[in-house]
């Protein structure tokens, strides 16, 4: 493989980095991300890592509900919510009615997990909203990522074989058996909706109600339930016209 070949496939590959998919700075877990290639690298991680983050979490912004549950005063818990440690719930944040994390969950600032909504092993970044019967296995939400009633990230295969990502016409493998998601920034899925193990969203991706999605979406594209993609326009490229 010559050096041009070589430099191709490492520019074609930063669009799976963090740095393209997530703003750091809309999470606590910004720490998690350092020295990794790629962010499903933080899926092993993300318990260890809270048992770190919650033992230095100020007591007076913070309580903790139950083992290795810390919840921030400035959030709200409903009664019938059921909550698993190691957990860590970020101010502004609502845990809804019959809501179940199940351990493994950064929930970030102003979040919503809604009713009959299952959490596991997850990065929620601030402002995430998975508000109405969602499942969210071991996958990563970028800001402001929305996931319709119904949608789910299944994160495991049917033959229960490793994960790889189809991208480029390439797999890239894990080495994970368990992998969701990663969902960039500002990405909208519709309701219904099935993402497949080991799909990689761009950021402001539009996914259409009862679509099935498997492998990378590049960012501002519009994907329908057909499997038919279409970029979206640039607002300001069309306003300067």
């Amino acid at each position: 493989m010559n050096l041009v070949v070589v430099f191709d496939f490492m520019k074609k590959n930063e669009l799976l980095s963090h740095k393209n998919l997530l703003d750091l700075s809309q999470t606590c877990a910004g720490e998690l991300f350092s020295g990794v290639c790629y962010p499903w690298e933080v899926l092993p991680k993300i318990k260890d890592f809270i048992l770190y983050l919650g033992a230095r979490l100020p007591e007076t912004e913070y309580k903790k509900i139950a083992k290795d549950v810390w919840v921030s005063r400035e959030s709200k818990i409903f009664d019938s919510a059921y909550i698993e440690g190691p957990t860590i719930i970020q101010k502004g944040s609502q845990i809804r009615h019959c809501a179940f994390i199940r351990g493994g969950v950064i929930v970030g600032e102003n979040c919503v997990i809604g009713n009959s909504t299952e959490v596991k092993n997850a990065v929620l970044f601030n402002s995430v909203q998975v508000p109405h019967f969602n499942y969210v296995g071991d996958s990563v939400l970028g800001y402001k990522a929305h996931m319709g009633a119904g949608a789910i990230t299944s994160n495991v295969k049917s033959d229960k074989s490793l994960i790889s990502i189809n991208f480029n016409q390439q797999k890239i493998e894990t080495n994970l058996k368990k992998f969701g998601a990663i969902i960039g920034d500002s990405t909208e899925i519709g309701c219904n909706a099935v993402i497949n193990p080991g799909t990689v969203l761009g950021r402001n991706t539009t996914i259409y109600p009862t679509a099935m999605v498997r492998g990378f979406i590049p960012e501002n594209t519009i994907l329908k339930n057909t499997g038919e993609k279409i970029t979206k326009f640039d607002s300001t490229t069309i306003s300067n016209k």
